[in-house]
């Protein structure tokens, strides 16, 4: 079954997502669809008390999930991981992804920013939502992109909607991102 596209709603206003969060030697590139509402409110990233990121990232990497905002964020980008979405901007009436008007969205300009990390091994597809999107923004793109020194990996949703997996299945996969070799 094919999915329904809603209308643009005007009176939804059109979101705007937070600004990518990296350092050029950033090897791993964490894209999510577009940042819930509590992750907007806050200017946070995964900033929802139950989101799972920081503390995938507390396992993966050594960023300590219990440390404030600013600090957590030095952690990761010390650990040469970068954070950002592929969707810019959308109409969205909540925080669910299934939510978000597809009509509405405009895409971050990744390839730009991935020029900017010449390190770059992985790219880390957070949820269904961003694999979709991603995928849509590749088709735009006038060439094949990410080249195949850059390894892209789909992987479970770290959100709270995303209950179908416990955390230690997650963390099972993400695992396997981490230590899977480039093509």
């Amino acid at each position: 079954m094919a999915a329904m596209m809603l209308p643009v709603l005007p009176e939804l206003p059109l979101l705007q997502g937070l600004a990518p969060l990296y350092q050029p030697n950033a090897k791993v590139l964490i894209l999510g669809s577009m940042p819930g509402q509590a992750s907007l409110d806050s200017q946070q990233y995964y900033g929802h008390p139950r989101n799972q990121l920081w503390p995938l990232l507390q396992q993966l990497f050594g960023v300590d999930a219990s440390l404030d905002y600013p600090s957590r964020c030095q952690q990761a980008l010390a650990a040469k991981v970068a954070l950002w979405d592929v969707i810019g901007n959308c109409q969205r009436q909540g925080s669910l992804d299934s939510a978000i008007v597809g009509s509405s969205i405009r895409f971050n300009p990744l390839v730009e920013l991935c020029q900017q990390l010449p390190d770059l091994q992985k790219i880390w597809l957070n949820g269904g939502k961003a694999v979709q999107s991603f995928r849509q923004y590749q088709r735009q793109q006038s060439t094949s992109w990410p080249d195949s020194t850059i390894t892209v990996h789909e992987l479970p949703s770290t959100s709270p909607a995303h209950a179908s997996l416990t955390f230690a299945a997650k963390l099972e996969l993400w695992r396997q991102a981490l230590v899977s070799s480039n093509a």
